[in-house]
């Protein structure tokens, strides 16, 4: 089984959780999105021991140019920019490092489903948005001279399992900040029937507890995501 885990956001205890669940696992992907959120600092540190392979985050980008000190795009919300500046500012030169080398796909050979890729977004673009409602003919633009059957992705923190001709585009969830019911979500690959979409339980009440002690600039956002529906709208209506 390979786990796929996604939008991890800084989540330190919803990683660990599924972490543990998944400790049976030949080998873990990691889709980006890691750092951004109430616990970088502790979360990198987890996953760069851990040494899993991983693709590149939009997020993960632009905390890069933050570290770096270019300038975050003026289209982003002031709020979003203050977070981006604060994860930032918690992190050291290997993290950013670490970060910086992230590519934006990465492949990887299972059992079941032959060779899947991966990508944060898009196989051409770490931020452009889909979903499960979004129209085929939208979509078949962002996966042009793609090769493999089944692409797996996040960005969205939605989990969906869809056909586009006869390519399967797998939506792994957001381990960290689910647009979902509460928990933790992420993919399995390589277990009948070839992908299983799960959801690991932890210790919210006392992750939050934790979270608001960090200073993190829009902990109360992160705590209280949008949910499916507000998340779908908003998504397609962009």
């Amino acid at each position: 089984m390979i786990a796929a885990l996604y939008d991890i956001h800084g989540n330190l205890p919803a990683l660990e959780a599924v972490l543990a669940e998944a400790a049976g696992a030949e080998s873990i992907v990691l889709g980006g999105d890691l750092a951004l959120g109430p616990m970088p600092r502790e979360t990198l540190d987890r996953l760069i021991a851990l040494g899993a392979p991983s693709v590149r985050g939009n997020c993960d980008r632009l905390v890069v140019d933050a570290f770096d000190g270019r300038p975050l795009p003026a289209r982003l919300p002031a709020a979003m920019r203050e977070t981006v500046a604060w994860t930032a500012r918690q992190l050291d030169r290997a993290h950013r490092d670490y970060l910086a080398a992230l590519p934006l796909t990465l492949t990887a050979t299972v059992d079941g489903l032959g060779e899947v890729l991966f990508c944060h977004a898009t196989p051409r673009d770490d931020e452009e948005i889909f979903t499960k409602l979004t129209p085929a003919e939208r979509l078949r633009p962002t996966l042009a001279g793609v090769t493999q059957r089944v692409v797996v992705c996040g960005h969205t923190h939605m989990q969906f399992d869809r056909r586009v001709d006869d390519m399967r585009v797998l939506n792994a969830g957001s381990v960290g900040m689910p647009f979902a019911p509460p928990g933790a979500y992420w993919l399995a690959l390589g277990t009948p029937p070839g992908a299983r979409h799960a959801r690991t339980d932890y210790d919210r009440e006392r992750a939050a507890d934790t979270f608001r002690q960090t200073r993190y600039p829009a902990v109360e956002q992160f705590l209280n995501p949008p949910s499916e529906e507000q998340a779908l709208a908003m998504f397609e209506k962009r």
